[in-house]
């Protein structure tokens, strides 16, 4: 579930080449503050998965909502057999 949550935010991302060859910029719309940046684009990718995954994780473990991308609710607790 975690890994299609991050393909899904990383299908979401959005990318800039900066002026003046300061590298690149990423951010996944709707995800406020996860941000990469780097000076090739493949590094900016990876910064900014690094990113997103810290996002999650923080999120998470302080409580708060984190969106749900393509039907995927991390904020959901998960139900184990026993529950079902």
């Amino acid at each position: 579930m975690l890994s299609a949550y991050i393909a899904a935010a990383m299908r979401r991302a959005t990318y800039q080449l900066l002026v003046d060859d300061e590298g690149f910029v990423g951010e996944i719309p709707g995800l406020q503050g996860v941000i990469g940046h780097a000076e090739t684009l493949e590094a900016c990718r990876e910064d900014l998965q690094s990113a997103l995954e810290d996002w999650i994780w923080l999120g998470l473990r302080l409580g708060h909502a984190i969106p749900p991308l393509d039907g995927i609710d991390l904020s959901q607790p998960i139900r184990t057999q026993e529950a079902a």
